[in-house]
């Protein structure tokens, strides 16, 4: 990775005398985006306001671009951080059409007001709102309004991109819409971006590398790959998606493939982590198949999908989450074959 954009070093904060950050380092490189997922509470605002500058943390350090932002009695101001900042709730001016608010930091940059619009309504275009230059928000859509806000968020050209659960009220077909925006948004100009989100497909599909967070600490960052497939522990599995966790011994590890003990059947399955000692282990629903015969359990629940089915199928080592492409093909009660393709060794406690 080329040098941090953004570095956080211990960084602790919080409001009124109670603790939400906790010792937080992370580094975000150019043109990188870093998702902070968490549930409610786990710290991911407040994260956002101490690198935009709207609260000052009680320990640690921040850097944007080398330059130290917060740490001891330095605390520069959010204007003087070059920070564009998406809220939630949108929070744009109502007596101001989508091209005046566009070109409003524009034109505080120095640009004259032919610029300052020519470059609202090019940002506008670049994220297909430009037909909508002349609407106030009360006329817009929250997909668009949020568009708009997007936009005038990279009109500041920011060094540094924080999005704070943008996508949160939106309906799916706008969230979609809005993902492939802000996954592009930053592209190319060399600009850092922090997107705290609880949504998992959501970070899963715009960031380039994932940090969970419970409560104010960071406790795993990694690729979407990495932290759906090799989970530090059965919370941040639990966090990352759907999965089970199955009673079971891993024996004979090798070079991405170890044995399976479920009671008295042994099976060779994809493992890429250390099978030592392991009595527990973690399956997420695409890792199993259905009538295959490998297995056999009883079908506890089906739920559909439209593109897929899940099925909870309950085997002798415990209870497993089974996703099968297309509608449903069994109904609850039926015995059914289940075959494990691959399994993730479980570190840390159920719960």
């Amino acid at each position: 990775m080329s040098e941090a954009v953004l570095e956080l070093r211990g960084v602790s904060a919080g409001y009124d005398g109670t603790a939400v950050l906790r010792d937080v380092s992370l580094s975000v490189g150019p043109d990188e985006g870093v998702a902070i997922l968490g549930p409610s509470g786990s710290g991911k605002t407040t994260l956002l306001y101490a690198v935009a500058g709207f609260i000052r943390p009680r320990a640690g350090e921040i850097r944007i671009r080398g330059r130290t932002v917060a740490a001891g009695s330095v605390a520069l101001q959010p204007e003087e951080r070059r920070v564009g900042v998406v809220f939630q709730h949108y929070a744009l001016w109502p007596h101001l059409s989508a091209l005046d608010t566009v070109a409003y930091p524009l034109r505080r940059r120095g640009l004259s007001t032919a610029e300052a619009a020519a470059g609202a309504r090019a940002l506008l275009d670049r994220l297909a709102v430009g037909h909508l230059a002349d609407r106030r928000p009360a006329q817009l859509s929250g997909g668009e309004q949020q568009r708009v806000g997007l936009a005038r968020a990279l009109a500041r050209a920011p060094d540094v991109f924080l999005l704070d659960e943008p996508t949160a009220h939106l309906d799916a077909a706008l969230k979609t819409a809005l993902q492939e925006a802000l996954a592009d948004s930053g592209r190319g100009a060399g600009v850092a971006t922090l997107y705290a989100t609880h949504d998992v497909a959501e970070a899963l599909a715009v960031a380039d590398r994932v940090a969970l967070l419970r409560d104010g600490r960071i406790v795993q960052v990694g690729t979407p790959v990495e932290v759906y497939a090799r989970p530090v522990d059965h919370w941040a599995a639990a966090l990352t998606g759907p999965v089970s966790v199955l009673d079971a011994v891993l024996t004979d590890g090798d070079v991405g493939a170890a044995t399976l003990q479920l009671g008295d059947r042994r099976l060779r399955v994809a493992c890429d982590g250390d099978a030592t000692g392991v009595t527990r282990v973690l399956v997420r629903p695409d890792w199993a198949s259905l009538d295959d015969g490998e297995l056999t359990g009883r079908v506890a629940s089906v739920r559909y999908h439209g593109t897929h089915t899940d099925y909870r199928v309950e085997i002798g080592a415990g209870s497993i989450a089974v996703r099968d492409a297309g509608p449903p093909r069994h109904v609850s009660g039926d015995v059914i074959g289940v075959r494990i393709r691959r399994v993730w060794p479980l570190r840390g406690e159920v719960g």
